[in-house]
């Protein structure tokens, strides 16, 4: 939507003003449009949101209000972006570092690659007030503490220390979150703030980032593709497709009355359906009994083990073939370390089988021999994706290892055949991962686990980084998949609509521990613990408003 066609908004200056800008990305001696004449404006103390499928654009843009992409990859063929009246893509790296993280903070998709491996949480934290805020060590680690008991994270003394690899996914966005707060900026841009994190948090999230906007006046440029979420925190909400605003407007207006057919299809779509029925006499493909999983807490000078935290604390699993076994909790509920601990990635202690083989005792490269029946898709698809290989080659790199008498054209034929199943082009297999949003970096992470027909796959969020029509038809694919192979399922997620969808079985877990297990149907219709029941009261509260948005 250019400039001439935009639609009447509030009185007042804008503090952000986007003007017909255009993001182009140059590989190969090609040129290709990711964002074509977008503009919008946000006033202080305003939200707005930018909705739409992956790949129409929406982190582009807002990583080019900062200058953020991977410049000279990438050009700016037309446009404007002002900030408080000045054109900040004329401005110099210097000039830039200036407003970064003072007066424009930024929560970015994928914590995991944001987050610097090798420092603390305090430390990174901390570097961001000591650096721009100017506060002594002792201050600056109050107000850490501080930080992380606004955003949620329980026991914050005891994360200090912590590593980003220590965190659940959802603890670390929330470092992210903290990490964008300290500075009290002007303008928040929030990109998917809320992927990685479970129902009952999104709501205290959401909560915190409007509190701090009242009372800081800070504007907010809000990135989702979860609308239940753009309904409840947005002022006003433009929709993204192929590039292009093709329908902006005030948030009551867009969900009462969208008007274009994208918007309509946008706010109709939800993941349907129920799972196939699981035959209860399968062969059990994958078994756990008396899993642990104890990381110890170590402290003072010669770091004295003081403690253990419980990631997972004696639990029982059975997944057979053809079936689905959800697990989901709040993050940091152990849901993601049961995975590995099942597929041998961490160590742990307790009995493990694959297809009736003890496999806990095994080395890892022991292990080597049945990874390609025993396939993940992680939570975080940037930061499982080489960067310097193709796609092509990340999905057939398993297929190099376990299919080596395959010829280079049969190879090539089985990635293509894989892409088009996750809905890819298969012409794009010659891109790299930062040419592709954070959803189809997802589905090229389920190519490379369905390429070489596993067995048993553990899904970690794999529905996260999609929007609602993409995780639709994700959905359909593992259905699908699954009932063609027989493939055994353990599907972690804290998104209760997508579970529902998928699972015949459901564990909730919380702190390490079972809290409550049977049939899908009955822990979705019945719930018999007060912490399922206010799990589920988070989740379907949030989807009722959806649904009824869409069918008004």
């Amino acid at each position: 939507m250019s400039a001439a066609t935009r639609a009447p908004e509030p009185a007042g200056q804008p503090l952000l003003d986007v003007r017909d800008l255009s993001v182009a990305f140059h590989q190969g001696g090609r040129t290709s449009l990711a964002v074509d004449r977008v503009s919008f404006a946000i006033r202080p103390g305003e939200t707005l949101a930018l909705v739409g499928e992956s790949g129409s654009g929406k982190s582009v843009s807002a990583l080019s209000i900062l200058k953020l992409l991977p410049y000279p990859a990438a050009s700016h063929p037309g446009g404007e972006v002002r900030f408080a009246g000045r054109d900040l893509i004329g401005c110099d790296e210097r000039a830039l570092r200036a407003i970064r993280g003072n007066k424009i903070s930024m929560i970015f998709q994928e914590p995991m690659t944001s987050l610097n491996p090798l420092h603390t949480i305090a430390d990174q934290v901390g570097e961001i007030l000591t650096v721009h805020r100017g506060l002594g060590r002792r201050e600056a680690k109050a107000r850490v503490l501080e930080l992380l008991r606004q955003v949620g994270i329980r026991e914050p003394e005891k994360r200090l220390d912590a590593y980003p690899h220590q965190l659940s996914g959802g603890q670390r966005q929330r470092v992210m979150i903290a990490m964008a707060l300290a500075n009290e900026p002007d303008l928040l841009v929030a990109d998917e703030p809320t992927t990685a994190l479970d129902v009952t948090v999104q709501a205290q999230i959401l909560e915190l980032l409007k509190e701090q906007q009242q009372k800081r006046g800070m504007a907010m440029l809000f990135i989702t593709h979860d609308l239940g979420i753009v309904r409840r925190i947005a002022d006003r909400v433009c929709v993204m497709y192929k590039g292009r605003i093709v329908e902006e407007g005030p948030t009551a207006r867009i969900f009462a009355e969208p008007r274009h057919d994208y918007t309509k299809r946008l706010l109709a779509a939800e993941p349907k359906g129920r799972p196939p029925a699981a035959n209860a006499n399968a062969p059990v493909v994958m078994e756990g009994r008396g899993v642990k999983v104890w990381f110890p807490i170590k402290t003072g000078f010669f770091r004295k083990v003081t403690g253990h935290v419980k990631a997972v604390n004696g639990i029982d699993l059975t997944v057979r073939a053809g079936q689905t076994v959800g697990v989901v909790g709040e993050s940091g509920s152990g849901k993601t370390t049961l995975g590995l601990a099942l597929c041998r990635m961490i160590s742990s202690q307790g009995e493990i089988a694959f297809e009736g083989q003890r496999i806990d005792d095994r080395s890892f490269a022991a292990m080597r021999p049945l990874r390609e029946r025993i396939q993940i898709v992680f939570q975080d698809p940037f930061g499982s994706l080489s960067p310097r290989m193709s796609i092509a080659d990340i999905v057939g790199e398993g297929l190099e290892v376990h299919a080596r008498k395959l010829s280079s054209e049969a190879r090539d034929r089985r990635v293509v055949e894989s892409l088009e199943e996750v809905g890819l082009d298969p012409a794009a297999r010659f891109r790299y991962p930062h040419e592709f949003s954070g959803g189809q970096r997802q589905r090229v992470a389920i190519a490379r686990a369905m390429v070489l027909n596993p067995r048993f796959v553990m899904l970690d969020e794999p529905t996260s980084a999609l929007d609602m029509s993409v995780q639709a038809q994700v959905v359909d694919l593992l259905r699908d998949l699954q009932k063609k192979h027989d493939l055994a399922y353990l599907f972690i997620s804290h998104d209760l609509k997508v579970v529902r969808a998928l699972a015949n079985e459901v564990i909730v877990m919380r702190n390490g521990e079972v809290v409550e297990r049977g049939p899908a149907a009955e822990i979705f219709e019945r719930p018999k613990t007060d912490y399922t029941k206010a799990l589920m009261a988070a989740a379907f509260d949030i989807a009722t408003t959806r649904t009824g948005a869409a069918a008004q």
